[in-house]
Order: C-alpha cells, then sequence, then structure tokens
C-alpha cells in the first residue's frame, strides 16, 4: 500500500505493518489505520506513527522507558478484549511526544503525554489510547545511566 507522509514523503508500506485502532485516537477519530515509520539507517528512538487514512495526521512516539520513566496502569476487561491481548507480553506502551514550544528558555525540549498513553498488541496490530486519570496509574522517574 502506498502512503504519504509529510516528514518522510511517499513510502510503500505492507499490510502486515499497519496498526488498527478501532476508535481511532481521541481528537481524531476517523483516522484509524497508522503505520510506524523511522529515518532509514539510523537506531530508531522515536518513531513517527503516521495514519494511513489522512497524511496530515501523524505523531512523534516513543517507548516510556527510553525517556526513563515506568508506567503501569489497567486496562478493562473491555480494552484487553479490543486489543486481543492473551499476555501483558504482547503489548508494548508508547507515549506521544512533541517539541515544546515554549516561550521561554526554560520551556524548550520535549513533553510526552503519560497520561494518554498508545497500547499496541504487536502480534495482532490492534491498538488504543488509553485515557487515564491520576487515580490508578504508577509512574516512576528513573536517572538515566
Amino acid at each position: 500500500m502506498q502512503i504519504k507522509s509529510p516528514l518522510f514523503g511517499s513510502a510503500e508500506i505492507a499490510e502486515d505493518k499497519i496498526i488498527e485502532f478501532p476508535k481511532g485516537l481521541p481528537g481524531f477519530e476517523e483516522c484509524r489505520r497508522f503505520t510506524l515509520l523511522h529515518e532509514e539507517g539510523r537506531e530508531a528512538h522515536v518513531f513517527l506513527l503516521q495514519s494511513v487514512d489522512e497524511p496530515d495526521v501523524a505523531f512523534s512516539v516513543t517507548a516510556p522507558e527510553r525517556l526513563g520513566v515506568h508506567l503501569e496502569f489497567p486496562l478493562s476487561d473491555e480494552e484487553v478484549a479490543m486489543l486481543r491481548l492473551r499476555t501483558p507480553e504482547d503489548a508494548a506502551v508508547a507515549v506521544i511526544v512533541r517539541k515544546d514550544e515554549g516561550e521561554s528558555p526554560a520551556g524548550t525540549g520535549l513533553r510526552a503525554n503519560f497520561m494518554a498513553p498508545l497500547v499496541i498488541n504487536t502480534g495482532e496490530r490492534v491498538g488504543l489510547q488509553k485515557l487515564i486519570d491520576r487515580l490508578g496509574c504508577e509512574i516512576t522517574l528513573r536517572a538515566g545511566g
């Protein structure tokens, strides 16, 4: 399948590289199929979650561990069923990151959305964005080394 990415241009994507988000993402419910792209020839730390349905919709994502963060949160029975998870090891967690366009020098860098992580069943290629209230979520920051 041929897709267009504003960052990477036209790309040929195999069907088995498409991740379906049955409910879309909050604010982008019409976008239900995405793929992960990264710059060729380099180890990927940050991926582009590119919509297959709408070329202008793309998000930078990374594993929370890359940012020194450990996330633990429960999934409802409905979410587990939607993801078709058999074991917790089938799930990959990612967070959306964006460049902070702050006006002050203290506001430079990256921002990560830890309260709405992406959960993806890597084998079934099904995902969802989990909206977390502050109760029932454990976030641990670890010093990088």
